[in-house]
């Protein structure tokens, strides 16, 4: 037997957890066929099997914890199967037999992953009310977790089949009660915790407030929207103004892209500008490298890469490393005014917010104007408050007039 060993997937980074098996025991598996998916502190990433053969035991569950080196599962090396020719002699049939999958016949309902079985189990699908997606018709956890999205009234109506209580972390109750729920917090969301409330303790954290009317930039998308799109091959958005535009401010308030450490102030002489993106492990903040050097369309084209990646759950550790700096876009949710908390080691952070159509006095008339909140909380221990107004006015200045940002005034 092979053993599968949880690899170094980075720095500083000794534990991980078991986020879902791509593969069930007794399936044939290529050589580097990714077979279990692992959650690290900063990202998700695939392990593949170093050889061919069939995946004969589970050593680690979905959402157990494992070190690094402790082992994953067991593979049997073995020649990839074959089909039986049509004309085989019964002579060779046994042994044409023993080299196939141990897997369901292709008639049969399509296999369950584990992760993906313990969610129907818990809202009572079966997989017929599944659409897989998965390799081989395979269902995954993300097919599991889409159909129990789904209206209630596409749901099943039988009661959800629970498994015992030692294994979901409930307590049964009889029907009509209430339950709860026991499950461990993911190893993102553990750093994320960890994170925040290092920020609290050890930052002097303060929040300035500013608005923004967005007219400007808005005519100029509309105006060169489609000229853009059909150039660069990416929609111009709202964040690649706010980032050049932090670019500019930055460069006139380096103390806002420093940072303590020790008994030392460092600054930075480069803007690595990290963009918080909702993902599907929950909030993420990829860094984007040299921002100074990026035209909008490197910025917008990022982005959206950092997002599909998001998406899968394929972004890498070092896609979130570093930072000098961080937008977190809580607009796109609908959020009106927040105060967000700086990512350390970070000095501060800049919050967008909702556009919200409000009257403004311009010029001794009401205008209706577009308008967003803008929020900047930052590290009063090495920020001064007349930095971080004035920070926050020069973002103002540059989005309500973004030809500053052509001709650096």
């Amino acid at each position: 037997m092979l053993e599968v060993k949880v690899p170094s997937v980075g720095e500083s980074i000794s534990e991980v957890q078991i986020g879902q098996w791509l593969k069930a025991e007794g399936d044939w598996v290529d050589r580097d066929e990714n077979i279990v998916e692992l959650e690290t502190e900063k990202a998700s990433v695939q392990v593949p099997a170093p050889e061919a053969g069939y995946l004969r035991k589970l050593h680690k569950q979905v959402e157990e914890f494992a070190a690094v080196g402790d082992v994953l599962c067991d593979i049997e090396p073995a020649e990839a199967p074959t089909e039986p020719a049509e004309a085989a002699s019964p002579a060779s049939a046994p042994a044409q037999s023993t080299a196939k999958p141990a897997s369901p016949d292709s008639s049969a309902e399509p296999r369950v992953m584990p992760a993906a079985q313990r969610i129907m189990q818990e809202n009572g699908l079966s997989a017929s009310d599944v659409t897989a997606t998965g390799p081989g018709g395979r269902i995954l956890k993300e097919d599991a977790l889409a159909a129990r999205a789904k209206p209630a009234t596409q749901q099943p109506k039988s009661a959800p089949v629970l498994e015992s209580s030692a294994n979901l972390g409930l307590t049964p109750t009889p029907a009509g009660g209430r339950t709860e729920e026991v499950k461990p917090l993911s190893m993102i969301r553990r750093t994320i915790a960890a994170r925040l409330v290092e920020a609290q303790q050890t930052a002097a954290l303060l929040t300035t407030f500013n608005e923004v009317n967005m007219q400007p930039i808005m005519e100029l998308r509309k105006k060169y929207r489609d000229a853009f799109q059909e150039r660069h091959g990416v929609k111009l958005g709202f964040m690649s103004f706010f980032a050049k535009a932090s670019v500019e401010a930055l460069r006139r308030y380096p103390t806002v892209n420093a940072e303590i450490r020790g008994n030392n102030i460092i600054y930075r002489h480069y803007n690595d500008i990290g963009i918080a993106i909702g993902g599907g492990k929950g909030l993420v903040v990829p860094v984007l490298r040299n921002v100074e050097h990026m035209t909008f369309a490197d910025v917008e084209r990022t982005i959206g890469d950092y997002a599909a990646k998001a998406m899968e759950n394929r972004l890498l550790p070092d896609d979130l490393e570093g930072g000098t700096f961080t937008i977190s876009n809580g607009g796109v949710y609908g959020s009106l005014l927040s105060t967000p908390i700086v990512n350390p080691p970070q000095s501060a952070i800049l919050g967008l917010h909702t556009i919200q159509e409000r009257p403004m006095a311009v010029n001794g008339q009401v205008v209706i104007l577009p308008m967003m909140n803008l929020a900047m909380t930052y590290d009063h221990r090495i920020i001064d408050g007349r930095e971080a107004v004035s920070f926050l006015k020069t973002i103002k200045e540059i989005c309500e007039d973004p030809t500053r940002l052509f001709l650096e005034v």
